[in-house]
């Protein structure tokens, strides 16, 4: 049942107010006052009913849980118990008094995105782009791709029959089926012969191992298919063909499952030295040149070539801007394309007979601060939660992407605010020093 946030605020009669016990320039206190919070009151409304079911949690407090964990880099189970412990987070989220409680069960958070969905959390983006103002209205951008790893251990073929081995002895023993054998003893054996499998003198003994997994799979397989009841078989009919296609699979194979309980992963070969495959989704990142403000941020459930996501990167970046982009400049795994929608695509390359010395400068200089991406992706890593993303599915990658990158443009405002706010303080000391003189 949708309950409505409380807006008003009203002072402690018989000791002191909450409020005024803060820092009120702490920089989430100014954060919580600068964001149009009732806008997401009208766009989240929607998805709740009125007048049937459990009252639910007030639209902001979901909100701002959502923002502080993908901008202090928790866990939901983290986010709620730090939320109970410090009233900055707690004024954050619109509470008038302090909470000695938490604010709800850590799975709440999960129900919620669900709830809004990838145009809900697409909508909390927009409002952080928005707060910076004119200053997301640069006409030059940097665009690059990046890899958002997925939660899931390093991809063999061996791990996978072991794990469809595991999920078939559990669903016999749930329906109570008697199997002729489990083959744990054995398949703990397999896991020995496994090791070191890229040695020269054990790949011979993987070899065989793998192959008697995948023996042991099949039998078991169709063991459970004689046994089961016929309304079962039905409703297992896809897994059971989901794990002979797993099985099936060999080494140099096109659209290989990588993952179980994520079959959408793919392999992605970025040319690195330390870990030349990574296994997730692609994600385009488009910032300001000279603010660095993510303008937008795609998550593409196929592995794509670079050039054939600007499209849709620029169109969503255009949506959250008045004025057209000029130039977008991007590295050479851009190549294909030179112009697109209008706008015109930079790359690294030697300088036209044509061009004077101030447009190979002008050149050479952009291709330079492109560069300036890079650790932006660092921090969204390192920082907001992009270098592993624990949420489920197609889904969840765009979740996990767009909030890191709000989280990057609330950071960035935040700081803006401070050094302001410090530059006004050094002003004021400067002029107290002179009039003293």
């Amino acid at each position: 049942m949708l309950t409505h946030s409380d807006q008003h605020h009203q002072t402690n009669l018989f000791g002191v107010d909450f409020l005024q016990q803060l820092d009120p320039r702490d920089p989430l206190i100014l954060l919580g006052n600068a964001i149009p919070w009732s806008d997401f009151d009208d766009a989240f409304s929607q998805f709740y009913v009125t007048g049937a079911g459990r009252p639910s949690l007030p639209i902001r407090l979901m909100v701002g849980l959502l923002i502080l964990k993908q901008l202090e880099n928790l866990s939901d189970e983290q986010a709620v118990l730090q939320w109970k412990r410090n009233p900055y987070y707690q004024a954050f989220c619109g509470v008038k008094t302090f909470q000695n409680s938490l604010p709800c069960h850590a799975t709440e958070l999960v129900q919620f995105r669900k709830r809004i969905g990838v145009s809900g959390v697409e909508k909390i983006f927009k409002m952080s782009v928005a707060l910076h103002g004119d200053a997301k209205e640069e006409s030059t951008v940097n665009i690059d791709s990046t890899v958002q790893e997925k939660n899931i251990t390093y991809p063999t073929d061996a791990k996978l029959a072991i794990k469809i081995i595991t999920r078939l002895n559990k669903l016999a023993k749930v329906h109570q089926i008697q199997q002729r054998r489990t083959y744990v003893r054995e398949v703990k054996a397999m896991r020995i012969d496994l090791r070191f499998f890229r040695h020269v003198k054990k790949r011979s003994k993987a070899k065989k191992a793998l192959k008697r997994l995948r023996t042991i799979a099949g039998t078991l397989m169709r063991e459970l298919e004689r046994k089961l009841p016929t309304e079962a078989v039905k409703a297992y009919e896809d897994d059971f063909a989901f794990y002979r296609k797993v099985l099936a699979q060999q080494k140099n194979d096109t659209n290989k499952v990588y993952s179980l309980h994520e079959p959408q992963v793919y392999c992605i070969a970025k040319g690195k030295d330390h870990t030349p495959y990574e296994y997730g989704t692609k994600a385009s990142i488009v910032s300001t040149a000279k603010g660095g403000i993510i303008l937008s941020a795609e998550s593409h459930d196929k592995n794509i070539h670079d050039s054939k996501t600007l499209e849709s990167v620029l169109d969503k970046a255009h949506a959250v801007r008045s004025s057209k982009i000029e130039q977008a400049v991007c590295d050479r795994g851009y190549r294909g394309k030179q112009v697109v929608e209008g706008t015109k695509i930079v790359l690294p390359k030697p300088a036209l007979k044509k061009d004077n010395r101030y447009q190979r400068d002008k050149k050479r200089k952009m291709c330079r601060q492109r560069a300036g991406i890079e650790p932006l992706i660092g921090h969204l890593k390192t920082d907001y939660r992009l270098a592993r993303n624990f949420l489920k599915g197609v889904v969840g990658d765009a979740i996990n992407l767009l909030m890191s990158a709000c989280a990057w443009n609330l950071k960035k405002w935040i700081n803006n605010l401070l050094s302001r706010f410090f530059w006004l303080i050094r002003m004021s000391l400067l002029q107290v020093f002179i009039g003293q003189r």
